[in-house]
Parts: structure tokens; C-alpha cells; sequence
């Protein structure tokens, strides 16, 4: 199987618990972005369009362990950004797994094999490589050639020293389900422990604003897709009612608050994909935000996602209630042939509030007024004779390097 079986049974140990506690909201993974720089432009990503000033921003260690000691969840997936390009990523991920935390490490691998010695397989730890597709679907992607090769090479190379590996796979419009069908052979082929996918989320600062896939549209993809490969035994790292979600037949509200965000603002309200405003703390993140206007149905910017950021916990979720139903799906596979179930109604849904340029201007005073000022630069000249141990400033002026 996918995830292995003592992680299946932490993690629904956990899930139980919440529910016979009476907790109406409780994360099941961890989010944690501890920078936004990357080595990728993907024309598809609304995760990197900021000024340098915040770009060059680093939660520390301590912020990291600090923030999965406040959500406590037993799945923690360290994104970005990419994380490989974060100097204390190894401290990181040694003092999460040291605490018994499941870790998915998500990276587009262009410096997994530089980096990789910094890191030890365990039973805790995975690669989580970005693959949207085969070679060609891959780079066009990620807007750049040669990335497809790259990956895969460090996959086969992370899987011979003994680590996990899972690709992360996001789909777009135009993708056809024969390719994909492909992929997902050609991927198991490689030895990968695991496959995660889903819909690309329509970023509003992405570039690229035409290929974001529409809920019907995804719906019939996956269909399609999951048609083609009955009985391949494809390897998923998620619940199989998010899969029969993603393929139309389960009719579920997002719960955002199941995988909570934490990253170099604060915690992000209301979810990884949405930022509009962040809490100073988890406790105040989920308890002030006012959920009921996120969501498909309640808010523009929500209608069309499908994503497992918003869904994969409600699967989660949905399967403790329905033992029985998740026992059906996993052994049959998501429905492909019946009628999907009726799409959320969007007629009362808010509109959609666009406040990234406020928050970007909040965040660069606040970096501003952290910044120490700088000491001013002495120039030195030398005189022939001068005593070398006693040098004399003459003049004195105010450095302008960047930091």
C-alpha cells in the first residue's frame, strides 16, 4: 500500500479520537511553508509573486517545531516555495521526525541529489517530488526544459539509498486521460512508493490563468482517468473517497481548518491555497476565523476547487463515519459509469476580495521595522609608511548593499 500500515493506523487512531472527544475542528496535516523563494517560475504557481524583501524571508527552526507543538497534527508536509533551498531544512526535518511526526518533503528535486546527503531514510520521512505529467506536460509546466529528467533521475537515486518517495502530480485543462494514464504507469514503473494529485488550484496571481480546470471538467478527467486504470493497481497516498470525489461521486464541503498553514506571515487564513488574512497563532486561527464564508458555494475564489488541501480531511473524516463505504471504494475502485452526484449551487456565493497588494505592503513595513540599521561604512587609505596596524578612516558613508 501506499502509506504504510503503521502511519494508516496512527493517523486514524487520531482521527477517532477527535470524533469521540466531541472536536468539531482538528488538523490532520501540518502545512508548513517555511519560505516562499524558489528555483522554478511555473506558470501555474500563485506562491511566488512577492518582492525580494519577503522572498528572502526564513522561518527559523525553533518557529517550525514551534508551530507543529500548536497543531499537533501527526502529518506535517514541508512545502514552499522549495524547501531544499533552506539552509536549516535538515535541522528541520531531523527535529520533526525525531518527535515521531509522519514528514513529506516537497520539492521539485533540482537539488535532491546535491542535498540529499544531508538526510537519512526513516519510516518517518518522504520525498514528495513535483511531477505534473511526462516529460513534455512536465516541463512545459514548469515553464523550463531538462526539469523531467532531472526529477527522475533523483527519484531513482532517493529510492537506491532507501527512502520513501511519492510524486505530486497536479493536473490542468487539456490533459488528456490516455497520457495520464501513461504517467501513472510509467511512475509506478520508477518504484515510487505513492502517488498525490489533484486539479490545479486557480491562484490569482498565477500567470497563467487559462488552463485552471472547472469542477465539471475535473470530474470527467478523473473519470476517465481512473477508468483507464482499473486493475493496474496504481498506488495512491490518499483516502480512496477523495479519489471517488475527485471522480464526481461524493458531494463534499471543504474543511479547511484539517490542513492548517503556517508559514513566514503567521498562520494563514483561511487555507494553503487562499490567503486573506493570518492569525498570530493556531488557537486564534481556528478559533476567530469565520469558516462558513470559505468554500465552494459560500465564496468566488472557492468554486471550482477540488484540491486535497480543502477535501482530502473531509475524505478522512467522511471515512470514520462510513467505515463500510471506504472498505467498497478501496476495494473497487471510484465509480466511473453511474451519474456524478449534483454539483454545489453557486447562487449565493459571495464575491471574491482581493486584498494580495494590502497584505504585500503590511508585510514589507513590518520587515522594514525589524531591520537594524546599518552602521556606516568607514573607507580606508593607506599611506606609504603608515603603520598597517593602525589604519586611518578619513571618510565615512552609508553602505547601500543588499542584505
Amino acid at each position: 500500500m501506499a502509506v504504510p500500515i503503521m502511519q494508516a493506523v496512527r493517523v486514524g487512531s487520531y482521527v477517532v479520537k477527535q470524533h469521540i472527544t466531541g472536536r468539531k475542528r482538528y488538523p490532520l496535516v501540518l502545512m508548513l511553508e517555511p519560505l516562499f523563494r524558489c528555483n522554478l517560475a511555473c506558470a501555474g504557481c500563485g506562491k511566488i509573486d512577492y518582492p525580494a524583501a519577503i522572498l528572502n524571508q526564513r522561518m527559523t527552526v525553533q518557529e517550525c517545531l514551534d508551530a507543529d507543538a500548536e497543531a499537533g497534527a501527526p502529518v506535517i508536509a514541508v512545502a514552499g516555495g522549495e524547501p531544499l533551498l533552506h539552509k536549516e531544512m535538515p535541522e528541520i526535518i531531523r527535529g520533526l521526525i525525531a518527535r515521531k511526526k509522519y514528514v513529506y518533503l516537497c520539492t521539485n528535486a533540482l537539488l535532491l541529489e546535491k542535498k540529499m546527503d544531508d538526510y537519512e531514510p526513516s519510516p518517518f520521512f518522504s520525498w514528495d517530488v513535483h511531477l505534473d505529467g511526462d516529460k513534455t506536460m512536465h516541463d512545459a509546466s514548469v515553464c523550463q526544459d531538462g526539469v523531467y529528467e532531472r526529477a527522475v533521475a533523483a527519484i531513482k537515486k532517493a529510492k537506491a539509498r532507501g527512502f520513501r518517495v511519492s510524486i505530486n502530480c497536479t493536473v490542468f485543462d487539456g490533459a488528456d486521460p490516455q497520457r495520464m494514464a501513461n504517467f501513472f504507469d510509467e511512475v509506478m514503473a520508477m518504484g515510487v512508493d505513492g502517488i498525490m494529485t489533484a486539479p490545479g488550484y486557480a491562484y490569482e496571481r498565477a500567470p497563467d490563468q487559462a488552463h485552471f480546470l472547472n469542477r465539471q471538467k475535473t470530474k470527467q478527467l478523473f473519470r476517465d482517468v481512473f477508468r483507464l486504470g482499473k486493475g493496474k493497481k496504481w498506488r495512491f497516498t490518499q483516502s480512496p473517497l477523495f479519489l471517488n470525489f475527485l471522480a464526481g461521486n461524493e458531494q463534499y464541503h471543504c474543511t479547511p481548518w484539517g490542513k492548517p498553514l503556517r508559514n513566514v506571515f503567521g498562520w494563514q487564513r483561511p487555507c494553503y491555497l487562499l490567503g486573506e488574512g493570518y492569525a498570530k497563532s493556531f488557537r486564534e486561527l481556528m478559533e476567530d476565523t469565520k469558516w462558513d464564508d470559505y468554500g465552494t458555494g459560500n465564496y468566488e475564489k472557492c468554486a471550482d476547487c477540488m484540491v486535497h488541501s480543502g477535501y482530502e480531511s473531509t475524505a478522512v473524516m467522511d471515512a470514520v463515519r462510513r467505515p463500510w463505504h471506504i472498505a467498497k471504494v478501496a476495494l473497487f475502485g471510484p465509480e466511473t459509469e453511474k451519474p456524478m452526484v449534483p454539483e454545489i449551487s453557486l447562487a449565493n456565493q459571495r464575491p471574491a476580495q482581493y486584498v494580495f497588494s494590502k497584505q504585500v505592503e503590511e508585510q514589507m513595513e513590518a520587515i522594514a521595522a525589524r531591520k537594524p540599521a546599518k552602521a556606516p561604512r568607514v573607507k580606508v587609505v593607506r599611506t606609504e609608511g603608515a603603520n598597517d596596524e593602525a589604519p586611518k578612516p578619513v571618510e565615512a558613508e552609508q553602505s547601500t548593499a543588499a542584505d
